[in-house]
């Protein structure tokens, strides 16, 4: 049995939300199915959408969870399984806190936090005119 709710919090400005896995054991292989379909996205160079980026945090949160793996070390690895590169443009902005209450088989229940999983390049706005445009053609 896989159970994992996720409340997730974005930018200052908008609203968190909710998302709610809940597979019995006959139910599980329709999670993997899902998984797998992600991850073909991904080999074939196309970019996740929020749902799907929480579906492989959930898999993975599932997988270290088998395998004993700490809160800390699961927490750490976090930021290794996506980049922006992964992901639509404003997925990293709209999954900067996550919290999941994940209950495993018959694992206790868990509480994972996760701050800015997908690792953002920090830019700074050129002042106006900063920027010049050559080589145009005026009509």
């Amino acid at each position: 049995m896989i159970t994992i709710r996720a409340l997730v919090k974005g930018e200052p400005d908008t609203h968190p939300f909710s998302k709610v896995f809940n597979f019995l054991d006959e139910d599980e292989p329709i999670f993997y199915n899902m998984i797998e379909i992600v991850k073909d996205k991904l080999s074939r160079n196309l970019k996740l959408n929020v749902h799907e980026t929480l579906l492989i945090y959930c898999a993975y949160l599932v997988s270290e969870i088998r395998e004993h793996k700490s809160d800390l070390d699961i927490t750490n690895n976090s930021t290794k399984i996506l980049s922006q590169e992964d992901v639509l443009i404003g997925v990293p902005e709209t999954l900067r806190d996550i919290t999941f209450n994940i209950t495993v088989d018959n694992f206790p229940k868990r509480t994972i936090h996760f701050i800015k999983p997908i690792p953002t390049v920090n830019y700074v706005m050129g002042e106006h005119g900063a920027i010049g445009v050559t080589n145009c053609e005026t009509v």
